[in-house]
């Protein structure tokens, strides 16, 4: 290793110590407990999941409880989370890992083969849970390696950043303050605190792409229509195609926004129901 990235690892684990975050999913070791944190934390702020990663715990409390739970209850206690497809992918490899003989995979590649499960969403598990080393190259650690290694250059890729991951990381966990477990929360709680005390270092990677907006967008338009079949399944009182369209068009103008035409509704709720959100019934859908 170069004398410049001893440095970088120095000041890292400095900076790591200082800035710590005592966050509950940092608690265990649990490969479970770690996965869930990992996909709500996803493009979603630390308060946020804060209470209902313990929620969904308290709702779902095994791999096993939730292979076996409802898609619509899965769905439910997943509300305000956003990207309800995340979800749907969680309980289909809940399904996939409960099955396994060997409990929950600790491979790279057995890992990024269940649904919804990435590379990074991986080397987060196998950090937390096992002490493993990998790339584990997420928004904060990005912002981190950008800030200290590439502080004046633009269009940075994720290419020239993964040798330096994997390099910078620790091949085990002999000593606790520099494993590949602490080693990922430092880069986290730095990154963090970087990205609110100077203009965020991510926008100069290659790979950076401003979130589009959600508000009137055909994502928010599903999420609304999910909320409302959820509703009537809890009500058990599935609802007709004019119903369901009544009910979402309700929603978007109380909000100011124009109504779903008709052809954009049948879109959506085909959508819906091939992905496995929703189904039909002689009375009519369901979540």
């Amino acid at each position: 290793m170069s004398a410049d990235l001893g440095a970088f690892r120095t000041k890292v684990l400095e900076e790591g110590q200082a800035r710590y975050r005592d966050l509950p999913w940092r608690n265990t070791h649990d490969p479970y407990h770690i996965w869930i944190s990992e996909v709500m934390l996803q493009q979603t702020q630390v308060s946020r999941v804060d209470g209902r990663w313990q929620r969904w715990l308290v709702r779902f409390p095994s791999v096993e409880v939730l292979a076996q739970a409802d898609t619509a209850d899965v769905l439910d206690e997943w509300q305000g989370l956003g990207y309800n497809r995340r979800a749907l992918s969680v309980h289909k490899a809940a399904q996939h890992i409960a099955a396994l003989p060997a409990g929950f995979p600790t491979q790279l590649s057995d890992l990024v083969a269940l649904p919804g499960i990435g590379p990074a969403t991986a080397a987060g598990i196998r950090a937390f849970a096992f002490e493993l080393p990998g790339v584990y190259l997420e928004t904060n650690v990005r912002t981190v390696f950008l800030h200290e290694l590439f502080p004046h250059q633009e269009g940075i890729s994720d290419k020239q950043l993964v040798p330096l991951v994997e390099k910078t990381c620790p091949t085990d966990a002999s000593n606790p303050q520099d494993s590949p477990r602490s080693w990922y929360y430092a880069l986290l709680d730095y990154g963090a605190y970087l990205k609110k005390t100077v203009p965020n270092p991510s926008r100069r990677s290659k790979s950076h792409v401003k979130q589009s907006k959600f508000e009137g967008s055909h994502r928010q338009k599903r999420a609304e229509l999910v909320r409302i079949l959820l509703e009537a399944r809890r009500l058990a009182t599935p609802m007709g195609e004019l119903e369901l369209a009544l009910a979402l068009n309700e929603q978007e103008v109380q909000a100011g926004r124009p109504v779903v035409e008709h052809a954009e509704f049948i879109k959506l709720l085909n959508e819906l129901s091939s992905e496995g959100f929703c189904t039909k019934t002689s009375t009519g859908w369901i979540a």
